[in-house]
């Protein structure tokens, strides 16, 4: 059943497992208790940060079958994307294992539309078990989208700081494990910023309109919920989504949390927040559903927003349309 850009789950595929593997710094935040690998080295024993990037995404996805208590063979299909030009984290994880690989790429996004499309499969009957994943590193998003580490360049006040780390579930048919009751499929946002630092006022239109239009589709407020998770917006981001949605008369400033905001200890150390796919998919996969399996979240809409720029567009001087794709969980 579909109604507006709503996607409602008769069959209620479920999150049966999932797992998270986060780098040095993000282990001191939130996640670290959380998070099932907690690296002691950014490198993971690799010669170069892609490389760290692209095991940190294979062993996720491994640990996340595991926890299923499922094998290579169980698997129909595994759905991933990530920031690296042709998608090659997600790609090269996926040649370490025998089943089907759907590439996808919705920049920071990345989480949300897999757990959607993976949802879509399951709910259909074309799949019986899915794996949804995707994650990021640090050093290898800056050396692509911005400068590499050893210029030194100065970090403006209004960045933040991308992920490193990797997130994923297995997304199974069955009665058991977190109901993903909905989808709202978002739309390209662009509301004219250029700053290619300052993610959050670039990505914040979409997360609302997204949110808003899953209101509107559903029926449903912000108090129906006991949790809005966006993705990696940041402090500044977070601040502007509360502005947007309050403007068109919904209230999250109760229950609304942001994946970039929460991430790290100490924000102001960080600007404005964490970044990057790995972050919402990090964030999600450890404290958040650990959270909601021991009751304490019940119901929670998750969208995680994306920047769908690259180093080209940014150099031509193009804005950054920025995107936003919504699941609503349920334990």
């Amino acid at each position: 059943m579909k109604k507006g850009n709503t996607v409602f789950f008769k069959n209620a595929p479920r999150i049966i497992s999932f797992a998270a593997i986060c780098g040095t710094k993000e282990k001191e935040g939130v996640i670290g208790e959380f998070a099932d690998i907690a690296l002691d080295d950014d490198m993971y024993g690799e010669s170069t940060y892609e490389k760290a990037e692209c095991k940190m995404l294979t062993n996720t996805i491994a640990l996340a079958i595991d926890k299923a208590s499922l094998k290579e063979k169980d698997v129909d299909v595994m759905l991933s994307g990530d920031l690296l030009n042709q998608i090659i984290s997600a790609s090269f994880a996926a040649r370490d294992y025998n089943f089907p690989f759907l590439g996808v790429y919705s920049a920071c996004s990345t989480m949300s539309e897999s757990i959607m499309l993976s949802a879509m499969m399951v709910n259909a009957g074309y799949v019986k078990r899915a794996v949804a994943a995707t994650g990021s590193h640090f050093a290898s998003a800056e050396r692509q989208y911005r400068y590499p580490l050893e210029l030194g360049c100065t970090r403006p006040p209004q960045s933040q700081w991308t992920v490193t780390g990797a997130g994923g579930c297995v997304i199974a048919e069955g009665k058991e494990g977190i109901k993903i009751v909905s989808a709202t499929m978002g739309r390209v946002c662009d509301y004219g910023v250029t700053d290619v630092n300052n993610m959050g006022a670039a990505m914040a239109p979409a997360a609302a309109d997204t949110i808003m239009q899953h209101f509107k589709d559903t029926g449903t407020s912000p108090c129906d919920y006991d949790m809005i998770l966006t993705g990696d917006l940041g402090a500044l981001g977070s601040r502007i989504v509360k502005d947007l949605t309050w403007e068109k008369g919904y209230d999250i400033s109760e229950n609304h949390v942001d994946c970039g905001e929460i991430v790290y200890n100490v924000i102001e150390n960080e600007f404005q927040g964490g970044s990057g796919a790995g972050c919402s998919a990090v964030v999600l996969n450890s404290y958040v559903l650990s959270k909601m399996r021991a009751g304490l979240y019940k119901r929670i809409l998750f969208a995680a927003t994306g920047a769908l720029l690259s180093t080209v567009s940014s150099g031509q001087g193009e804005s950054i349309p920025c995107i936003s794709h919504l699941v609503e969980l349920e334990y």
